[in-house]
């Protein structure tokens, strides 16, 4: 089950709960429930109006817990907060509900938790002929989503719950004194365009309305670059392009100089789209704002093409990219088949995580073996790459080979002695793993004096730049449109995503506070390893520590390796490390053999 109403609950139990449960339904479906953090009495909101309610016992009992912080992030009371100082230092708490059956429901902030006595207006979707016939369209201030739905008949219900997106009957701003904005940040991904229009469309067609500015460049674009208007016809076809209309840039700014931005324009509703360094950026101008008391919601959609966000089912842009990913791989196989002892190998996204190397493998069913970060792998020995690419060659002729791009790091750090940086969003300068194994496979057959021809192929630039297909533009218009309508509902320093297939709002920092990863010990890893036979490299341990032990014992009189590394998107190869000079960042390489 994985929407469900969920009522709060305490100590009472029985009937009582049950009484309590009806007196809710009472209120009407429309009223929304804050549960106080102080005593035993509980504030019901219904139809924009407040009143208390005095209950026999303390049931309904909102409990707080403060999010940890880190020591090593705070700044200094005297300095302007950063993005990074300002996430990690919240002034708010995380607003939990226990509900029936151990159900707990983790909320997102509210603009009325520091303006109470705002007005409410009637939704103007009751009156729009598109949406008058669908069957209770709105969705009730108790429906929540589960973050865990495989459950035992012994515990159901429990465990953590998340608000439903969707409209709501009641909302909390007028659609002539809204003033919205959107941004991107971060990296290209496909569907950016997409999330833009329907952001823009929604609001001007659903909401009525018709003032919608751009924010340019990132961040930094509130307070250094211009703003843009938009409307329906200024995004009607730009989800048939790449990238985004509105430019982007990785980094932290100024969280003051980017409120002040938003006060001083008179913007009451921020769209705030990118991946998890963007969402902590969303929280830090949320608690902001809340700070400051002013009448502002803020709204993030998740971003990130190698699919690394928890809590959500998908990040958008993942689909499109493994569907491209395949074209490359198609590629590589086409070439390994063609040529004598022929290699295809791709390197593909994936700093932290191999989703879309896993997923575009089983798509393809073409690839001998698939190396993503979560699995390290060694290349000699037993077991290792050298033997399986040997075994396979003599099999079949031909091997595919697929790397993310963040697989094998720790095999290069002992290698060349040395680890990259990092980039303006904080991410780690990763080592070209591709690159690296063309010249290590290269070195080793040359080595046995046996041939190979050996195609390299790195379409990530092609794949990050490419329009959104089919499925990918349908996710990206329910995004944008859970978005808005929890915006317009009140609700502020959320992000939005679909959990268990439905779509929800959720606290920021469950969408920040860890990335997600393969999980290398679920059924979806044991197709992959039973569609390619590829080694599982489960004596990697042992392995690198022998290796480790002899080069210990061995005599230290070298000269200090060079280095390889990608910096700003360029390659620092050199023939002195041993790779060749003519292999690119896209395409295909030369005959290594």
């Amino acid at each position: 089950m994985a929407a469900m109403h969920l009522g709060c609950s305490g100590p009472a139990q029985g009937s009582e709960l049950v009484d309590r449960l009806e007196h809710r339904k009472s209120l009407g479906s429309s009223s929304r429930v804050h549960c106080s953090h102080s005593s035993s009495s509980s504030s019901f909101r219904a139809g924009g109006h407040s009143r208390r309610l005095r209950l026999s016992s303390p049931g309904l009992v909102r409990h707080r817990r403060r999010k940890p912080v880190s020591a090593s992030k705070n700044s200094s009371s005297n300095s302007s907060p950063s993005m990074d100082s300002a996430s990690s230092n919240p002034s708010s708490d995380v607003k939990l509900v226990n509900g029936a059956n151990g159900a707990v429901l983790e909320d997102v902030p509210h603009v009325t938790d520091w303006l109470p006595d705002l007005p409410t207006y009637a939704n103007p979707l009751k009156h729009n002929p598109a949406y008058v016939a669908v069957k209770q369209y709105f969705v009730d201030e108790d429906a929540m989503v589960a973050k865990d739905i495989v459950v035992t008949l012994k515990t159901p219900g429990e465990g953590i719950h998340f608000r439903r997106a969707g409209p709501r009957e009641q909302i909390y701003f007028k659609a002539d004194e809204v003033r919205a904005c959107i941004v991107t940040c971060g990296g290209l991904c496909p569907g950016l365009n997409t999330v833009i229009r329907e952001i823009v469309c929604g609001l001007w067609t659903q909401y009525g309305v018709r003032d919608i500015l751009g924010i340019e460049a990132g961040y930094k674009g509130f307070y250094s670059r211009n703003t843009r208007p938009l409307n329906p016809k200024v995004v009607n076809d730009i989800h048939k392009r790449g990238g985004t209309i509105l430019g982007t840039s990785r980094g932290g700014s100024d969280i003051n100089k980017i409120v002040s931005s938003i006060v001083d324009r008179g913007i009451n509703q921020v769209y705030i789209i990118g991946g998890d360094g963007t969402q902590k950026g969303v929280n830090a101008i949320y608690e902001e704002i809340r700070k400051r008391g002013v009448k502002v919601a803020v709204a993030g959609i998740p971003k990130t093409i190698d699919n690394d966000i928890a809590v959500i089912d998908k990040s958008f842009g993942f689909d499109s990219a493994v569907e491209e990913a395949q074209r490359a791989i198609d590629a590589a196989h086409t070439e390994a088949e063609s040529a004598e002892n022929g290699v295809g190998l791709v390197k593909l996204m994936g700093r932290y995580t191999g989703y879309i190397a896993m997923y575009a493998t089983l798509a393809s069913r073409d690839v001998d073996c698939c190396l993503i970060p979560e699995v390290p792998f060694y290349l000699e020995g037993k077991g290792g790459l050298y033997s399986f690419v040997e075994k396979r060659l003599r099999e079949n002729g031909h091997l595919v080979l697929v790397v993310a791009e963040g697989a094998g790091q720790e095999l290069m750090a002992q290698s060349f002695k040395e680890t990259g940086g990092l980039d303006a969003s904080g991410n780690k300068l990763l080592m070209d793993v591709g690159q690296w194994l063309c010249s290590k496979l290269k070195d080793h057959f040359t080595e046995k004096k046996e041939i190979i021809n050996l195609k390299y192929i790195d379409p990530t630039y092609m794949i990050r730049a490419i329009r959104s297909n089919a499925s990918d533009n349908v996710y990206c218009t329910l995004l944008a449109h859970s978005a808005i309508h929890g915006a317009m509902a009140g609700y502020t320093g959320f992000t939005v995503g679909p959990v268990n297939n439905r779509h929800a709002y959720i606290p920021i920092h469950r969408v920040t506070e860890k990335q997600r990863h393969v999980n290398i010990t679920d059924r979806m890893w044991a197709r992959l390893l039973s569609s390619t036979n590829q080694p599982d490299f489960l004596k990697y341990d042992k392995v690198m520590d022998a290796k480790r032990k002899k080069e210990a014992a061995s005599t230290p009189a070298e000269s200090p390796p060079a280095s390889i590394g990608t910096v700003g998107g360029e390659h620092t190869a050199t023939p002195e490390n041993g790779i060749p000079r003519g292999v690119g960042l896209s395409g295909v390489t030369e005959n290594l053999g």
